[in-house]
């Protein structure tokens, strides 16, 4: 989902400037739920240096490979939200995503207002898709493989939506940009039939932790039906 260089550039990029500012309300939108009814700062800062740890790792480590106008990553930002919660994933994404520009590739810092616009506004919206589909009475722990998929494939086409934005915005709709967006988008979304299942296997283990339930480290909807 990192954006190529050139993709957008010149005046077009200040465009992420506003995006990302409104991006970092609904992550302080987020972080505030989190502050309010999930564990207080505390929790918040705990879940947020582990997320934060966990994106570099998905950035640097698991496999990712460019293709069209990106690159395809294992971002796991439902199961980001599914374990640490919204706001916590949301801090974690945006820090570790400069992180990984800060250290490892410098050149992709002129693009972190458009890459954390495409990582953030997709995982407000899966926060939002979560209390439509997911009952009240349903420990995260306990969703079902419909309920994941659902909320994999809304984080993914969220980022496959964004891309194809930025890269039309930027380029336009030549011949030649929209086999590129076609090509990332459809790689892209072979994401989807991978990632629910890691969600469930993620969640499974999960339940062995049922102890540590109340541990602020976890999201309290992980173990426990919503209060």
């Amino acid at each position: 989902m990192h954006i190529e260089p050139g993709i957008v550039d010149g005046a077009k990029i200040t465009l992420s400037y506003a995006t990302a500012a409104a991006s970092f309300g609904l992550l302080g939108k987020m972080a505030l739920d989190t502050i309010k009814s999930d564990g207080g700062a505390a929790a918040l800062i705990l879940r947020s240096i582990a997320t934060t740890v966990f994106v570099f790792c998905f950035f640097e480590v698991l496999p990712h490979y460019p293709v069209g106008v990106s690159e395809v990553h294992f971002i796991l930002g439902s199961t980001l939200y599914l374990v640490f919660g919204a706001g916590p994933a949301a801090i974690g994404l945006a820090a570790g995503l400069l992180l990984q520009g800060a250290l490892v590739a410098p050149f992709d810092l002129p693009q972190y207002g458009i890459n954390v616009t495409t990582l953030i506004v997709p995982l407000f919206a899966v926060s939002m898709l979560a209390k439509r589909i997911i009952p009240a009475n349903t420990a995260y722990v306990d969703v079902s493989y419909k309920q994941a998929l659902a909320l994999s494939t809304a984080y993914q086409g969220g980022i496959v939506a964004w891309v194809a934005f930025w890269a039309f915005y930027g380029q336009g709709f030549g011949a030649g940009n929209l086999s590129s967006v076609g090509s990332f988008g459809v790689a892209y979304m072979l994401v989807v039939l991978a990632e629910p299942l890691l969600d469930l296997a993620v969640l499974a283990g999960a339940k062995t932790l049922a102890p540590f339930a109340k541990s602020p480290i976890f999201y309290n909807r992980l173990h426990h039906r919503a209060a």
